[in-house]
């Protein structure tokens, strides 16, 4: 029988979350296997305790100290499972404690594409159908395949199609439905052998030409081109703590959008199923959000997307100012944004 790993108390999250908030988890643990997670829950104190599964910890606001059990996601693995001659995929898995990054350099490695646009995204692979991760005109569900997760009332594991995961615009039904019932231990996508490059979303196009890519860019162009735009516009978690975007790109009705452009004649604005998706930074950016800063929070000032603590804040203040925001453009716009970034 697979022993628990150490249980540790008053241990401090500062350096598990990327906004860097210095609270402390009441119980602390780190699992690399699935047999250790099963030892984990099968002890009294963490059974009873609430559960927060970390991995990069960078969509998580602490706004308190976190009374429960915080465990740790250290499952490593990257794998090229099989390759499919007819339909030119191929299926490679990965260990849900894997840096999100890391998977997508090594599909490049492996001359796989699919999942280039999503490169430079923080976390970890385990947290990435949490929430359908998405960037440059792609998103997560476009290459899964399944997933299994451990159920943490049984410690029975179970496979996830994509069909049973639900998912939607950074929406899954571990969000919803089964929120806090399974812990993601690894995660199967279909990728592509022949590339299939996407480069129709945002300023993918102008950066490969500026960087002097002439015909049919390669996913390792791609890649490079969504790093250079994600460098030139987001701050480094390392450098100035912070979570991303904190927003989601709110999505309204095509009326709604056609009155708003009657006023607006520069609002952006996407089509999708049902409507229009507005860039929630513009909308920030048009309330004069960008690089406002208070004390050692603020917006930054390059992306009015991303709330940033340039030291020492606590996450209640990053949370009032969010909502300051969320207010401003309410009052403005008639449009309600909701955070993408998990508060605790």
């Amino acid at each position: 029988m697979t022993s628990a790993p150490l249980l540790e108390h008053n241990v401090s999250l500062r350096t598990y979350n990327t906004f860097g908030i210095d609270v402390k988890a009441r119980l602390f643990a780190r699992f690399a296997s699935t047999d250790e997670l099963r030892a984990l829950l099968a002890l009294p104190e963490v059974q009873q305790a609430a559960k927060l599964v970390l991995g990069g910890g960078s969509n998580l606001l602490f706004t308190k100290d976190f009374d429960g059990v915080v465990l740790r996601n250290e499952i490593r693995g990257l794998e090229t499972l099989s390759s499919d001659e007819a339909s030119d995929t191929a299926l490679v898995r990965a260990g849900a404690g894997e840096s999100w990054h890391a998977l997508v350099q090594y599909a490049l490695d492996q001359n796989l594409s699919g999942i280039e646009n999503l490169s430079l995204i923080p976390g970890t692979v385990g947290a990435a159908p949490l929430q359908n991760i998405g960037a440059y005109g792609a998103e997560l569900k476009d290459t899964f395949e399944s997933l299994e997760a451990l159920e943490t009332s049984t410690g029975h594991l179970r496979t996830f199609t994509r069909a049973e995961c639900g998912f939607g615009y950074r929406e899954s039904v571990f969000k919803g439905p089964l929120k806090d019932q399974y812990i993601v231990t690894s995660v199967l996508l279909r990728l592509h052998r022949k590339h299939r490059v996407n480069i129709s979303y945002g300023a993918i196009g102008t950066t490969l030409a500026d960087m002097g890519i002439e015909g049919e860019p390669t996913p390792q162009h791609v890649s490079e081109a969504v790093i250079q735009i994600r460098r030139s516009k987001l701050p480094d978690p390392a450098e100035i703590g912070n979570a991303g975007s904190f927003f989601k790109n709110p999505e309204i009705s095509q009326h709604k959008y056609d009155e708003l452009k009657a006023q607006y004649a520069d609002l952006p604005g996407y089509p999708v199923p049902g409507g229009v998706k507005v860039p929630a930074a513009w909308l920030i950016e048009q309330c004069g959000w960008k690089g406002q800063r208070r004390g050692p929070h603020g917006v930054h000032d390059k992306q009015a997307l991303v709330l940033v603590n340039h030291g020492g804040a606590q996450g209640a203040d990053i949370q009032s100012l969010a909502q300051e925001i969320i207010t401003s453009v309410r009052e403005k716009f008639g449009i309600e944004l909701h955070p993408e970034v998990n508060i605790m």
